[in-house]
This record gives C-alpha cells, structure tokens and sequence, in this order.
C-alpha cells in the first residue's frame, strides 16, 4: 500500500516502513514487468512506501536511474541509506523485514517451492521476454510464438499446474497470494495481450491473479500513463 492510500489502524508497520524510509523506484507501469513485481507484493501485503517512477527509454532515463542505483535498471527499493536494486533481492528483504505479513507460503516445503517457482523465472524464460514484451495496453494477439516462446509458455504452465495441484478451486499458487504470484502477474499481462490460450483452471488462475486489488491498482496506472515507447508499442509483421 502506498503511503497516500494509507490505513491509518497500520500504525506499527508505517513506524517501520518510514523509519527505513522505503521508496521504490519503477519504470513505466505498461512496459516495465520488473518493476510490477515488488510494487505488485508491497500492495498486495500492505506495506507502505513512496513511489518513484522512471519514464522508460528516453534520452535521460539512465541518468535519473544512475541518481538510485549504479545498476542501471529499475525497480530499486530505496531503504534508508540501502539501495537494493534487484526485484528478488527486494521481496526477499521486505520478506524478512514484516515477517508477520506472511509474504511466502508458512509450509516449509511450499515456501522452497515458492522461491524456486521464483527464481526460475527470475533467471529464465528469456525467449518469452524477447518476443511476447510487456505491454499492458496493447493487444497483439497470435504474435510473438516463436519456438522458445512457445516453450517457455508450456514450461510456464507446467509450474502452474504443479503448484495449484494440492490447492483450491479459488487459490493462487501456494494457496494465499504469496510473492510467487507477484512474480507471474507480469506472465499474465503478457498471456492478455498476446492472447495465449490456456486450459480452464489455467485461465481461471491468470484471471485471479489479474483481479487481485494490487495487479488492478497497476494495471489502472499502466492504462493512466500518457507516455509511449515505438519500440514496443508495435509489433513487426
């Protein structure tokens, strides 16, 4: 939750939150998938914060990243004098800081599962991202399933499957929305505008997963900005 929407009965986790002095440093909201999934899990969970939004690909965009981050790359969250500039590093450390938020599954072995569901898209799916880029107010349907792609959406939906095979009908992947959700929402905003079609209970998750409060407070944003990128507001025949 962001600090302007505040409740104010979250007394002890503000004190918290602005004694670290959270900020979060984002991309633009229709293009920047990474930076969806800590902002996506820091609303979701209520943990208050200050947004700080970098406007993609333009010709100072480096330099006013460079003012948070020598990395070059969005999201970063801001913590005191911390800067932690990956967007699993970021989870992990909120993980640790508001412990009683439950961020990953409570289960032992579902929580290994989470982060390892996590990692792997952390570190993978490099075809998907490639040819099926986010953009949340675009629609290219049929576009972009090149080989790859289309294995790493087979590979995508074998996790989903695995994770939701001990869950619910109304569940997300380990049961409660967990980080390991936040970090496939940006999959789901790809799988909308692509118009990859999935199984029922699939579909059923995706859908879940895009009327979560925290993905549609995103989403709202992406579908507020005014900005544009050519290079990704077309898709090449």
């Amino acid at each position: 939750m962001q600090t302007t929407e505040l409740d104010p009965t979250l007394s002890e986790t503000l004190e918290r939150a602005e004694k670290a002095g959270l900020t979060l440093v984002i991309g633009n909201k229709n293009y920047s998938s990474w930076s969806m999934r800590p902002w996506v899990a820091m609303t979701a969970f209520n943990i208050p914060f200050k947004e700080v939004r970098v406007v993609l690909a333009r010709d100072d965009t480096a330099t006013l990243i460079a003012k948070y981050s020598s990395s070059g790359r969005v999201p970063v969250l801001l913590a005191g004098e911390t800067a932690i500039w990956d967007s699993l590093a970021i989870c992990e450390y909120l993980a640790e800081q508001f412990r009683e938020k439950n961020m990953w599954p409570l289960d032992v072995v579902k929580r290994a599962q989470a982060r390892a569901v996590c990692a792997e898209m952390h570190s993978g799916f490099s075809d998907l991202r490639q040819a099926m880029w986010m953009n949340i107010r675009a629609s290219f349907p049929g576009k972009g399933r090149t080989p790859g792609a289309q294995g790493d959406i087979g590979r995508i939906c074998e996790i989903w499957e695995d994770c939701m095979a001990e869950s619910g009908p109304n569940d997300y992947l380990f049961g409660e929305f967990s980080i390991a959700d936040a970090f496939y929402a940006p999959v789901v905003m790809r799988f909308r505008t692509y118009g990859v079609s999935l199984a029922p209970a699939l579909q059923a998750y995706a859908d879940r997963v895009a009327a979560h409060p925290a993905v549609a407070a995103w989403v709202a944003g992406a579908l507020a900005e005014t900005e544009t990128a050519p290079r990704y507001d077309t898709y090449p025949d």
